[in-house]
């Protein structure tokens, strides 16, 4: 098709060269080698890559066979509209779409699940298998152990949560039950044999029921990307295959892409080895280092080194802190004409002037013209922040904590999500149960008779069952909805019949109930935006809200908080201004993460994320004493702490170091006398007539 290039001048020369490798003029692209773009921190990572997949588009390749992954259905949403416009503007207006717009954009998750359900009864599944959340995998397993009796050992044995994390890090490292209680669950390692009893139950269970968890999307995925049959079915439907943050992929995903494009032709990925930081949840810095090796010729590099979010002298002490490392794609990341103050490395006395120094720093920002909102104060571990919010809190300044309830972990979601799941999938255990012990006299015991009644008669023989006294009525009315809902082809109106029924239950279980009601109308809002019951159910489970409660719905006009976060949480974030608590060793790096190079190697590339999400000031704050927790009140017990490994003497001449010696917060004062006064009687005081 006919088009200008004139959509690539807003690109760098970097940017530029990137983005049109390897794509060729011709009606039908040349067959396009591999590519690796190594994109620092700010460099317009986003901008390359739409750029890239509209060039594809401009010069003759079909976008209903590109595939495009992200790590966040919004963000795959938003480089989709993003090549939308481009490919528009390049066209002038012409049409240029034939059929769907880049049919294949999402998560690695939603897309295995599509691909799933379209093979499901060529790999023995059932096209309408349940996807369990988290959270209902968790109970899914807890069911399990108990079956096997491990609830009652006389030993403590890992709970449900732990048993999950561990499952799910053997499926996405592609290791053995050994090999990750070694590496990541040593606590846990006199375990091994029950624990690969309970897996193999748990795989079973989700088997008989019709179910998979989150790790089952992308291990059937992988699984079918290794049958000869099936395979090349599955590529052959891809072209391209454009993959972002692949530092953060996981060895089950680097083998999906391998077996997508075993040559390596069409596939492009970008990253950034520098922000790996996610090994916890089995990611490795390996995919991305070893990428080009993988195909011969190798892949082709190209690396983006213009930031466009940080000062000159921000982005120096960032290089500085990376360059230690002790392998890696290197870069220097550089700013044209973005001048600023050196950032602060800020050394105080203790814990407490830490959080004067913040506190006054935050307020003196927006004394200046900086939103709260623009302000960011970052932290190793979400516990670090417990006195700044004490303080946050007795001097009335907002904050935000990221990390907090999310929507679908609210038990009324759960609730209202358990009735429509058990009626897509009657065999759905989990759903089943959570619904009929939402009944008064309902307990797991007489769930488990009723849940084997319908398994062997269907949802209609609720019917027939003779359920507890106390929970006749509510028991007649849900036997005659669980048929309707799973008989019934029109989705519009689903959660209003279901609500009928459970809001009362609801009203009688549940406190704060007229949040919890604005919640559920919530979830009817999103529900009208999905054409089916399905495609509601999958949506949810792969790309969940986060608000809930008190936090959902838009913010008053007024409204300007502080953020608090964790520095995994802040990536692919940033903010006008940014401090970083506890700078030390023990902290930064965590000593909980220096058992061997590569986890000190990690600890190194969190602090180097933590300082690129600064666009006009940064802040390290090194406390020299930590207070020892539990002595009595005016004890001095303390331990000393040094300055971060990754901050050596050499390089804080690129530092504005400042012994920062601020006066105690009100809450730190020694206790001062005061007035014995009897509470207690005057509680009971109130009470008498």
């Amino acid at each position: 098709m006919a088009a200008s290039e004139d959509y690539l001048a807003e690109l760098n020369d970097a940017q530029r060269a990137a983005a049109t490798f390897g794509i060729g003029g011709a009606a039908v692209p040349m067959p396009v080698p591999p590519l690796l773009i190594i994109a620092g921190a700010g460099s317009g990572k986003t901008k390359t890559l739409t750029h890239r997949v509209a060039h594809l588009i401009l010069n003759g390749a079909d976008p209903r066979r590109i595939l495009l992954m992200t790590f966040a259905r919004r963000m795959a949403a938003d480089m989709t509209r993003r090549v939308e416009r481009i490919c528009a503007h390049a066209l002038a207006g012409q049409s240029w779409l034939p059929g769907d717009a880049i049919a294949w954009s999402g998560t690695f998750h939603a897309i295995g699940a599509r691909l799933l359900r379209q093979h499901a009864e060529s790999i023995g599944l059932s096209p309408s298998f349940s996807i369990l959340d988290r959270a209902d995998a968790e109970d899914l397993l807890d069911w399990v152990r108990d079956e096997l009796g491990f609830s009652a050992t006389r030993q403590r044995f890992p709970k449900k949560s732990t048993c999950l994390a561990i499952y799910s890090y053997v499926i996405n490292a592609q290791s053995t039950v050994r090999e990750a209680l070694l590496r990541s669950f040593p606590w846990c390692a006199e375990w091994e044999d029950a624990l690969t009893r309970l897996f193999a139950a748990y795989v079973e269970a989700k088997q008989a029921q019709h179910v998979l968890d989150y790790d089952d999307l992308l291990l059937y995925w992988a699984k079918m990307m290794a049958v000869p049959e099936l395979a090349p079915l599955v590529a052959s439907r891809f072209d391209h295959v454009l993959v972002d943050e692949y530092q953060d992929t996981n060895p089950l995903q680097a083998s999906i892409l391998l077996g997508l494009k075993p040559d390596g032709t069409g596939l492009t990925v970008v990253g950034d080895d520098a922000q790996s930081i996610y090994a916890f949840r089995a990611a490795t810095v390996r995919n991305i280092l070893d990428f080009p090796s993988h195909f011969d010729p190798p892949a082709a590099i190209f690396k983006l080194e213009q930031n466009y979010r940080s000062t000159e002298p921000i982005l120096a002490a960032c290089n500085r802190v990376i360059g230690h490392a002790a392998e890696g794609y290197a870069k220097t990341l550089f700013s044209t004409g973005r001048r600023g103050g050196k950032p602060v490395l800020a050394q105080v006395p203790d814990e407490a002037r830490q959080v004067a120094l913040v506190v006054a720093g935050v307020l003196e920002n927006r004394e200046a013209g900086m939103a709260l909102r623009e302000q960011a104060v970052l932290m190793r571990a979400a516990h670090h922040s417990s006195q700044l919010e004490i303080e946050l809190t007795r001097r009335n300044i907002p904050f935000v904590k990221f990390g907090g309830l999310k929507f679908l972990e609210a038990a009324h979601i759960k609730d209202v999500l358990a009735i429509l799941r058990w009626a897509e999938n009657p065999r759905d255990q989990v759903a089943a149960f959570r619904v009929l012990k939402l009944m008064p006299g309902v307990g797991p015991a007489v769930a488990r008779r009723a849940f084997a009644v319908v398994d062997g008669g269907g949802l209609a023989a609720l019917a027939a069952f003779r359920a507890p006294a106390a929970a006749r009525d509510a028991w007649d009315t849900l036997a005659r909805l669980m048929p309707e809902l799973a008989e019934s082809t029109a989705w519009t109106g689903e959660i209003e019949r279901v609500r009928r029924w459970y809001d009362p239950i609801l009203e009688l279980r549940y406190d704060s109930v007229r949040t919890r009601l604005h919640d559920l109308d919530q979830l009817d809002n999103i529900a009208r935006s999905h054409a089916s019951r399905t495609a509601f159910l999958t949506d949810l489970a792969l790309d969940p809200p986060q608000a809930c409660g008190g936090e959902a719905g838009p913010p008053l006009k007024d409204d300007d908080w502080l953020n608090l976060s964790t520095i995994h949480s802040a990536k692919g974030q940033e903010w006008d201004a940014v401090y970083v608590l506890n700078v030390v060793d023990g902290c930064i790096p965590s000593d909980l993460a220096t058992g061997s190079p590569e986890e000190i190697e990690e600890e190194r590339r969190l602090l180097y994320v933590a300082m690129t999400r600064a666009r006009e000031a940064l802040t390290l704050v090194q406390p020299l004493k930590f207070f020892v927790r539990g002595q009595t009140p005016g004890g001095d017990r303390h331990i000393y702490a040094p300055r971060s490994r990754f901050l050596p003497d050499a390089d804080l001449a690129v530092f504005d170091v400042v012994a920062a010696q601020t006066t105690r917060t009100p809450y730190d004062a020694p206790p001062t006398t005061a007035p014995k006064v009897d509470l207690q009687a005057a509680m009971r005081q109130m009470w008498k007539v």
